[in-house]
């Protein structure tokens, strides 16, 4: 037959030995350029993921040529020999060694020795050197080697041919079929195919052919035995019947059995001498010697598929095992992955947290350190206004000769002993009476004997008034201690809620009018406020408490009830005291009322409802809801006062918005007196004395040169006889023929001098030497 060309194969591994391997080869087999075949086998057990590898082999990875090709393909580029990698995939190591052998024309296979001992070997099944040594064909060489050295070597018998690439086929699988379930054939089975294929192998061997119709052989010449092509040798025969066993026994139940190609007969036509050559050629003795030894085999094989089998069932479930803890691991470490992700996160937020906090701490300790600036500073600021304030209060107090004081002679006398004639008015402090002393009109204020705040509030009215001076604030001429009787100056129109009310039918008020009186009254309230050293609150705002002049200039009276409050120790900062609510319901603070806090604001909800009465002349219950529901409804000149036919409405709803702002609930809500609520006012006043001009030309232009002044507004007109007056009255005390005077002049400048720019009183002003009495 023809030769054809052959390769030398080296099995490697990551094990020394397989190195070793590699170098005896190279050293020992290759020549010149001789090519050399390093293959290496995956189990696919342990890597299941490589099903789809031919059976031919594939090129390996990087990975795969630096773990096993690297220092063998190194070696072999240093003595000039072509190496080719393969990567073969399979069950069994030897197996896929075999079938790669037998379909790929190797010559020789080298492989290195087993590292496992002789003991092992025999207890378990034999290694990859043993098996490619017993069941690699003959035309290839095996060589096992173990330190450099031939541990054990089979040589090829003869050259590889192309029979041998067909006729080896059934004999590659024979390693395979050994690996088959262990039900795959019951026993029974088993020893019958055996024996029925261990009969044809014989007889065709030695050119027996049974005898289909009679169960007898026929047996050939032996002449025509000898003659024939396929007769082998002993070693072929034996080898032959285990090949066909294994081949016959890897079938499933029920199916024919073929026979092997190699065994049958090459002459058809020598059926009929075949029963002769048997019985000359083969004894039944013989025979049965044969079946035993066959037998015996096949309990081995059985017995390592059974521990091929076990070991597989093991390898499965280490795998399973394996895979199991992987994925727990896995899982393992992403849980300790998220676990170290979370604990740096947790201590990024706790180190911002810290430097936060640690900034917090810095911004703190200079808060406290200005804190602690800012208090020694207002500290001494406080000292020093305590004590001016008590050196102010002490001369307050020795000032008891700052007012005029009358006998109950006196007050009896000008009052007719209180007859009722000349009562003109009662309230909570007492009865009210119009009288005369020193020729001049005055309204006495009696206090009532069972009222127990009575005389603390008479000294405080006394104190006030006597000191205080101001065009809208109602002059104190004197006071009788004895009866608790203060003297006023007369104010001829009476109260501010009459004249809104028109009590005994008095003239309206006209509008123009209404906006100086209000005006006025923040004039006279921002004095209070505006003392020194402390602000005075009146507490007590209302209507009933602003007094009008004939010429309707209006003052603030009645502020017995009035309250020292503390001065703000800096700019920004509210000041208020601590005292129980007083007031008249509707006109009080409510937050006031409620927790008895006092401040310069607390009078500013009463004067914001007094704005409110002087644009509706309505009661004050319930004043500003109804006031705010008809600007929002739009009907806010039906709220206006309608015995005034001519009202300007949209500066009524601007006072109208003013006093609402003013009648906020909070204080901290509510606008401020200087700075917000006067301008307003002086606005309003000067339009409101705009529009009396325009009139006094009209009137002017109409009546042909008449007397303008004549017919001007009785609240504008001066008194002609300001000096006659003064010059004619007879007055011993030159304090009284003074305060006549002032009084005259007051009126005259009423209209003509803007008061909210006056310097508030001091006590260091009006001192009692400035006013000798007798």
């Amino acid at each position: 037959m023809e030769e054809t060309s052959a390769v030398t194969a080296v099995a490697i591994d990551k094990d020394k030995s397989s190195q070793a391997a590699v170098k005896w080869t190279v050293d020992n087999l290759l020549e010149g350029d001789s090519k050399c075949i390093l293959i290496h086998v995956l189990n696919k057990t342990l890597h299941p993921y490589f099903e789809a590898t031919p059976i031919e082999g594939r090129s390996p990875s990087e990975d795969e040529v630096e773990l096993y090709f690297l220092s063998p393909r190194g070696y072999c580029a240093l003595k000039g020999v072509e190496t080719h990698e393969v990567i073969l995939h399979g069950i069994d190591v030897s197996t896929a060694l075999l079938d790669y052998i037998h379909n790929n024309n190797v010559r020789n296979i080298i492989v290195g020795a087993s590292t496992r001992n002789v003991l092992t070997r025999k207890l378990r099944h034999p290694d990859v050197p043993t098996r490619l040594l017993k069941f690699a064909p003959e035309s290839c060489g095996v060589y096992v080697i173990s330190k450099g050295k031939v541990q054990a070597s089979r040589s090829a018998c003869r050259s590889w041919t192309s029979h041998d690439s067909t006729s080896t086929n059934s004999h590659s699988s024979r390693h395979r079929k050994m690996l088959l379930p262990k039900g795959a054939l019951d026993n029974s089975e088993i020893k019958d195919l055996s024996s029925s294929s261990i009969s044809r192998c014989k007889a065709r061997k030695y050119g027996i052919t049974p005898d289909r119709t009679s169960g007898s052989f026929q047996v050939k010449p032996c002449d025509q035995l000898m003659s024939n092509t396929q007769v082998v040798s002993p070693k072929a025969s034996k080898r032959c019947k285990r090949q066909e066993f294994l081949h016959r026994i890897s079938i499933p139940e029920r199916t024919i059995i073929l026979e092997p190609q190699n065994c049958r007969p090459t002459d058809p036509t020598a059926h009929g001498s075949d029963s002769t050559a048997y019985s000359s050629c083969l004894s039944p003795r013989d025979l049965m010697l044969e079946m035993r030894r066959l037998r015996k085999e096949l309990e081995i094989s059985m017995e390592m598929f059974k521990s091929v089998s076990k070991e597989a069932v093991a390898a499965k479930e280490k795998l399973r095992t394996l895979q199991e803890w992987k994925e727990a691991e896995e899982q393992k470490l992403k849980e300790a992955r998220l676990a170290e992700e979370a604990a740096v996160a947790l201590a990024e937020a706790e180190r911002q947290k810290a430097k936060a906090a640690m900034e917090a701490a810095k911004t703190a300790r200079r808060l406290a350190d200005m804190e602690v600036c800012k208090r020694k500073l207002s500290e001494s600021k406080a000292n020093r206004e305590e004590e001016e304030k008590k050196r102010a209060l002490d001369m307050l107090a020795n000032n008891k000769a700052a007012y005029r004081k009358y006998t109950t002679d006196d007050v009896e006398a000008a009052t007719d002993y209180f007859s009722g004639e000349h009562k003109i008015g009662e309230g909570g402090y007492g009865s009210v009476f119009k009288a005369t002393l020193d020729h001049t009109a005055v309204a006495i204020k009696v206090l009532k004997p069972d009222m127990s705040q009575g005389q603390r509030q008479f000294q405080q009215e006394v104190e006030v008034l006597s000191c205080a001076r101001h065009p809208h604030l109602v002059l104190l001429i004197g006071a009788c201690p004895e009866y608790g009787c203060l003297v006023y100056e007369y104010m001829e129109n009476g109260s501010l809620e009459d004249r809104l009310f028109r009590k005994d039918n008095t003239p309206p008020i006209p509008w123009q009018s209404r906006f100086r009186i209000a005006a006025e009254i923040a004039t006279g309230l921002l004095f209070l406020h505006q003392t020194k050293p402390e602000p005075l609150v009146h507490r007590d705002l209302k209507p009933a408490n602003i007094l009008l002049d004939r010429n309707y200039v209006s003052k603030i009276s009645d502020v017995g009830l009035s309250e020292l409050v503390p001065v703000p120790a800096e700019d920004g900062v509210s000041q208020y005291r601590l005292t129980q609510a007083r007031g008249t319901f509707c006109y009080i603070d409510p937050e006031y009322q409620q927790t008895g806090m006092l401040g310069v604001k607390s009078d500013l909800y009463s004067f914001g409802v007094v704005l409110l009465q002087l644009i509706t002349s309505k009661p004050p219950v319930g004043l500003c809801a109804s006031v705010q529901e008809a600007i929002d409804k739009g009907t806010f000149a039906e709220m206006l006062d309608p015995v005034v036919p001519d009202w300007p409405v949209e500066e009524a709803l601007s006072l109208a918005k003013l006093g609402l702002q003013c009648c906020e609930l909070r204080k901290r809500d509510r606008p401020d007196l200087n700075s917000v609520v006067l301008p307003e006012l002086n606005r309003l006043r000067n339009l409101g004395l705009e529009h009396e001009a325009n009139n006094i030309e009209i009137q002017h232009q109409a009546n042909d040169g008449k007397n303008v002044a004549s017919e001007a507004p009785i609240h504008n007109s001066v008194p002609e006889n300001i000096s006659q007056g003064i010059q004619s009255v007879e007055v011993q005390h030159p304090s009284i023929q003074r305060s006549i005077f002032r009084k005259f002049k007051q009126k005259a400048w009423s209209t003509e001098l803007d008061w909210g720019d006056m310097e508030p009183w001091s006590h260091s002003g009006y001192r009692a030497e400035n006013f000798p009495m007798e």
